[in-house]
C-alpha cells in the first residue's frame, strides 16, 4: 500500500541542518504517525512522502519557506516572566512556552530581567533548511473515526 490521502504511515526520520548537523532523531523513540492528507505534519514533507511504501527510504530538503518560514526580525517581544512556561530559572537561549490567545507557543528566550523576558516568537527552526532522512515502516488504510477526527489514533497517533 502507498502513501496517498485516506491512508496512516508511520516513518523514523533524523532532521539535519544546513552544514548536515543532526538537530532530532526519531530513531531512538516513537515513529512519527500521521494521517495523510490532514496538514498533520509539513505539508512539503507530507508531498513528498506521497506515493511511497513500507521499507521506502528517501531524503526530502526543504527551503525555510516549505517548513518554519523564514525569520522575521520584528518577532521579539517582552512578556511578562507569569506567562512563560519552563521548568526551572528562565536562561537565555531556552525555548519555552507562552500561553497566548490561541494556546500554548514555543518562544526562545533572548534575556531575562525582574519582571520580563524579551522572547523571539519565530519557531526555533525559522529561517533554516531542514534536510530530513526518512524511513517509511508502515501504511494503513485509516478508520473511519481517524478520518473523521483528521489524525490517527493508537500507538504513536493521537489518544483521546
Amino acid at each position: 500500500m502507498q502513501i496517498a490521502s485516506g491512508t496512516v504511515a508511520s516513518f523514523h526520520y533524523t532532521l539535519r541542518a544546513e552544514d548536515g548537523a543532526e538537530i532530532e532523531n526519531s530513531r531512538n523513540g516513537e515513529p512519527v504517525v500521521y494521517l495523510h492528507g490532514h496538514g498533520n505534519i509539513l505539508p512539503a514533507l507530507e508531498q513528498q512522502l506521497a506515493g511511497h511504501a513500507a521499507g521506502d527510504t528517501l531524503s526530502v530538503t526543504l527551503e525555510p519557506e516549505q517548513a518554519y518560514g523564514v525569520r522575521r526580525a520584528d518577532s521579539i517581544q517582552r512578556v511578562p516572566l507569569k506567562h512563560l512556561h519552563a521548568p526551572g530559572r528562565l536562561r537565555p537561549g531556552m525555548v519555552v512556552a507562552v500561553e497566548t490567545e490561541h494556546g500554548a507557543r514555543q518562544v526562545t528566550v533572548l534575556k531575562v530581567g525582574k519582571f520580563n523576558a524579551d522572547v523571539d516568537t519565530n519557531h526555533p527552526l525559522a529561517g533554516r533548511t531542514l534536510g530530513f532522512e526518512i524511513e517509511v515502516l508502515e501504511v494503513r488504510a485509516a478508520s473511519e473515526e481517524e478520518i473523521a477526527h483528521g489524525h490517527a489514533h493508537g500507538a504513536g497517533g493521537h489518544h483521546h
